[in-house]
């Protein structure tokens, strides 16, 4: 299966702009004097089928800066967020990057884009010089390979290759116990849905040799009818169905899908349903779809996870998602990595940051690591389950082993020449 990676012309990456889209920008919360102010500058998507990607991003974000603020900024300079849409649109994500620098004056960038974006602002990084953290794309060469990583670019958020060997092992074990031997993909056409695609396959069959691919779907994204999709799928009778959709894309795909009936006629694995963007948003949750955990207040089982659900909710009226945990990571190792250096300068963060550990929620053992030689976030949580149609969604959970998933990845690196 080949892989598919988002790739643009850099001279049209790396172009300027005069104009730029409206900015929403969060002051700090205690009165500072402007030079005091460090602003971080976050392209996300706010408008659009997947909004909700930016919309809880920012949710996030807000709260913790808030925190972060109160509690002395970023080594004494208080942090004001930038945060301008680029409607999900690559070109667009590199666009607003490059001015929420060179117009608005951010040092670092918080790139909450999907990873169809990330790309993109990745190459204004490298251009600028500035600090990145990549809250939301799971791409796993945006990192991984050397020729794309770069040293002032992190990654907060789950990585495609953590997830394909955990959800390869937790698939191989249903598999084998019912003899699922023909599998379908349904997943969407870009980096991430091929990447990821690509990378669960490899692992199912690694943890499960006898299992064989015999129909594949690659809906575009935002994609608004899948019924050819649904009724390819059905007539090739796969016995499981493996998908990456995500978003209103996955719950556009699961309400059309429920209509066929497709979920009484093969077992589904839909890795980004246990999310509450998804979970709450289907109009009609079919029992016993398995998923990863992407955000869910139960798992980890832990008190601080639970209370930091909770509050989200009752400030926002609507639950975190996966992203929000993810910006969660993202602005606190930027903070704890400030505080260690004594410094709010994007260079000496970077040094900081490298293999830094810190507490939080949705750490396996309560704590999250990033890793020093590619910068990228490892000890969060990974867990798969089955659905039910209403609280608490998930509600038995199987929890991934870490050295496995260290021990495949060294190993998946190697073959691929990343190491």
């Amino acid at each position: 299966m080949a892989r598919k990676r988002v790739d643009l012309d850099r001279r049209t990456v790396l172009k300027g702009a005069a104009a730029g889209a409206a900015a929403t920008i969060f002051a700090p919360n205690i009165v500072a004097a402007q030079s005091k102010v460090v602003r971080i500058g976050m392209p996300t998507i706010l408008s659009g089928r997947v909004a909700q990607l930016g919309t809880s991003s920012r949710n996030a974000v807000q709260m913790e800066v808030e925190k972060i603020n109160a509690a002395g900024g970023l080594a004494g300079r208080q942090i004001e967020m930038v945060i301008r849409d680029s409607k999900g649109q690559p070109q667009e994500a590199a666009r607003v990057s490059r001015e929420l620098v060179n117009s608005d004056g951010c040092e670092i960038l918080l790139d909450a884009e999907a990873s169809s974006g990330s790309f993109a602002v990745q190459e204004v990084a490298k251009d600028l010089g500035v600090l990145v953290m990549h809250t939301n794309s799971e791409t796993s060469s945006l990192t991984a390979d050397p020729k794309i990583r770069i040293p002032l670019a992190f990654r907060s958020c789950r990585q495609g290759i953590h997830d394909a060997v955990a959800s390869g092992a937790y698939a191989a074990e249903i598999a084998k116990a019912k003899k699922l031997n023909r599998w379908g993909t349904c997943s969407p056409d870009y980096a991430y849905g091929r990447d990821n695609t690509q990378l669960f396959v490899e692992y199912l069959k690694h943890f499960y040799p006898q299992a064989e691919v015999t129909t594949e779907a690659w809906p575009k994204l935002f994609q608004p009818d899948y019924t050819e999709v649904i009724t390819r799928v059905l007539q090739s009778k796969p016995q499981a169905l493996y998908s990456a959709l995500w978003g209103g894309d996955l719950t556009s795909w699961v309400d059309q899908a429920n209509i066929y009936a497709l979920f009484s006629q093969m077992e589904v694995f839909a890795i980004n349903m246990a999310d509450y963007t998804a979970l709450t948003a289907v109009k009609n949750l079919p029992k016993g779809i398995h998923s990863a955990t992407r955000y869910i207040k139960t798992y980890p089982a832990t008190k601080a996870n639970a209370e930091w659900g909770d509050a989200y909710r009752a400030r926002f009226k609507e639950y975190p998602t996966n992203w929000s945990w993810e910006n969660w990571v993202g602005i606190n190792f930027i903070a704890e990595a400030a505080k260690k250096a004594n410094s709010a300068d994007g260079k000496k963060i970077a040094e900081a940051m490298r293999g830094l550990k810190i507490d939080c929620p949705f750490g396996t053992d309560g704590t999250v690591t990033m890793r020093a030689d590619d910068q990228t976030v490892i000890g969060y949580a990974i867990g798969w389950g089955t659905t039910i149609p209403q609280e608490p969604y998930v509600p038995e959970v199987k929890g991934a082993t870490w050295d496995t998933i260290l021990q495949l990845e060294a190993e998946w690196k190697k073959r691929n020449n990343y190491t």
